[in-house]
Formats: structure tokens, C-alpha cells, sequence
């Protein structure tokens, strides 16, 4: 919602702008809004076709009203539904778009922010207590993020010179070709065992280590080559990771195996979404606090043929395996 909301007039504007068939930006222009304010405002309201600046102003006037009761609280024949979702570790971008389409049965117009709130507020807005223990960080509230213009102390990097992520080609973030890579670790109780997780950015693929005795460089890079040599040579073009210590030796890994190695900017996970998503999806199987050094070879196997042969949205409802094999099929 814009800082001062939308007059009366300006509405009328939008919709005598719709009839001249003016672009957003064109009414956003002679208006002195922004374009996406103006796309908002016809959206939320029926579209182009069906928008009326009276129905539009009314709408808006009954929202802005106070005090406000709480989605969940309102109704809580969908609060009962969105928690059953939520205990079966259903994300809340995943129950918004699925109340929408009534995939269940259930059709509401719930943003996945609304779930996020209500989730975080612990009881207040309609939602039990607990629920985010369901959520795939199962954080109990929400992480704090820097406030605009403030920037973290540096650190001095183990890494010696290495290449950022500003480097790597633009290919890699396209998703248009198998071999480029994003790794990270997931840590055990109090972070001495951990796993390894590399997974492929097209095709999604995983693979997993694991370092029972504890993740210094030498044991980390006997792995990473390990799990490299698998990749066959054509298809192992990049690795991006962040910027910990277990990678002070980068370079004896790109020099080992063949492999361009890249490094995330510091407190910039969104750099590596498919790595963080995928340790998200792995912490299903591998519960934060626990003591890693129990899961073996055998464990970590099921768990990464469980997470490669899931359906995902993101493949055409494909499979990280198929997409993978195919891939290395084409190698010849």
C-alpha cells in the first residue's frame, strides 16, 4: 500500500485511463504514482475488463477500517485447515497457492504472509502455538536482517584470493545447463559433525558427505573431491559456496577435479537459493540439534535418492534424477 493511499479521484483517473487503453505506466505517469501501484489497484480489483473506480474505492475504505480482526481468528474453519497443512510441513507460499486454486477443497484468498505472521505471533491471530516447527527453518521467530545503510564487520578471510560470485559466467544463473553447482554444510549438535550438500542448479540433483569427525579444510576437500569425480568432466563447470573456513582449500579442489569455484558475497544466502532450498528440504530428514554422526553412508544414500526422486514444481513436476541423467546421457 502506498504511503498516502489512492483518492477517489485518482480511481476515476485509473479508470478513464483503462477505456483510452492506456498502459499502468502511462496512468502511473500522469498520476505521479508508481507503475506497480497502479498495477496493484487494477488487479485487486477485478482486472481491466472488470474494474470500477466506485467498487474500487468502497473496497478500500472498509479495509483501511480499525480495529481489524484477524484473518484466522475471523474464521476458524480455515485456520483448521491452514494448520493441518502447516503439521504436514506444507510451506506458506505452498497453502496460499493451493487455498487459491481450492486444491484440497478449501478456496480463500490467504497470503503467505498472513500465514507467516500468524505463525510468528504464537497464538495471537487465530493459529495455535508451535506451528513453526513445521516450517522448513523451524525458527521460533523471524530472523533479524540489517537495517538499511548498515553493513557487517569484516572479517579477515581464510580463503586467501579468491573469486567472487561476481565473476562466475552468467550462464550459471540461468538454469539453462547441468554442472553448475551451489554447496554448502549442514552442521550437527554442537557443530563438530556435519554434511556435506551440493546440489545442481538445473536439474536440482543432490549429493551428500558426511564428516563425522568434524569439517576442517583437509577432511572437507577429501570429500568435495570425492563427490566431484563422480560429476563426469563435461559437466563439472562451477561450484559456488560461502564463504567459510572448511574452503580455505579452494584452490587444491579447482586444480584437482577441474571445477571453477566461486564465492557468495558475505550474509548473502539468497546468492545460493538452490543450496539453501535444498537444506531446507534435507532438514526434514536431518533435524536440527541432532548428533549427524549417527546417519551413515547408507542413511545419507536413502535420504538423497528420496530428495532426487521427488516431484518437483520447479521441473514441470519432473524429477532431479531424470533431469540429471539425461544430462550426463548427452556426454556420450
Amino acid at each position: 500500500m502506498p504511503a498516502q493511499p489512492l483518492t477517489s479521484h485518482e480511481r476515476e483517473e485509473i479508470r478513464a485511463g483503462i477505456e483510452r487503453s492506456e498502459t499502468d505506466g502511462e496512468i502511473a505517469e500522469r498520476l505521479g504514482r508508481d507503475r506497480s501501484t497502479i498495477n496493484r489497484e487494477v488487479n485487486r480489483n477485478g482486472g481491466r475488463g472488470r474494474y470500477k473506480a466506485t467498487a474500487a474505492q468502497q473496497r478500500a475504505e472498509e479495509l483501511r477500517g480499525r480495529p481489524k480482526v484477524p484473518k484466522f481468528v475471523a474464521d476458524p474453519a480455515l485456520a483448521a485447515h491452514v494448520t493441518a497443512r502447516l503439521e504436514a510441513k506444507d510451506s506458506p507460499v505452498t497453502i496460499s497457492i493451493e487455498l487459491a486454486q481450492g486444491v484440497h477443497g478449501v478456496t480463500a484468498k490467504v497470503s503467505h504472509e498472513c500465514i507467516y505472521q500468524a505463525v510468528y505471533s504464537h497464538g495471537r491471530r487465530g493459529l495455535r502455538r508451535g506451528l513453526h516447527a513445521g516450517l522448513h527453518r523451524r525458527r521460533r521467530c523471524r530472523k533479524h536482517r540489517l537495517r538499511a545503510g548498515e553493513t557487517p564487520l569484516a572479517k579477515t578471510s581464510p580463503l586467501g584470493v579468491f573469486t567472487p560470485i561476481s565473476a562466475r559466467p552468467g550462464i550459471a544463473a540461468e538454469r539453462r545447463e547441468v554442472g553448475h553447482l551451489e554447496g554448502d554444510l549442514i552442521l550437527g549438535s554442537f557443530n563438530r559433525p556435519a554434511i556435506i550438500t551440493i546440489f545442481d542448479r538445473a536439474s536440482r540433483n543432490c549429493w551428500l558427505a558426511d564428516l563425522p569427525e568434524g569439517h576442517d579444510a583437509d577432511a572437507t576437500l577429501a570429500e568435495l573431491i570425492e563427490i566431484v569425480e563422480r560429476i563426469p568432466e563435461p559437466l563439472r563447470r562451477t561450484l559456488t559456496w560461502d564463504q567459510g573456513s572448511e574452503m580455505a582449500r579452494w584452490a587444491d579442489l579447482a586444480t584437482g577435479v577441474g571445477i571453477d569455484v566461486y564465492f557468495a558475497d558475505p550474509h548473502s544466502p539468497w546468492q545460493r537459493p538452490t543450496n539453501e532450498n535444498g537444506n531446507g528440504l534435507l532438514r526434514r530428514y536431518v533435524g536440527k540439534g541432532t548428533n549427524l554422526a549417527v546417519y551413515t553412508p547408507d542413511d545419507l544414500r536413502a535420504i538423497k535418492h528420496r530428495v532426487n526422486t521427488i516431484p518437483r514444481r520447479s521441473l514441470n513436476w519432473s524429477t532431479a534424477h531424470t533431469i540429471y541423467t539425461q544430462a550426463v546421457a548427452m556426454t556420450g
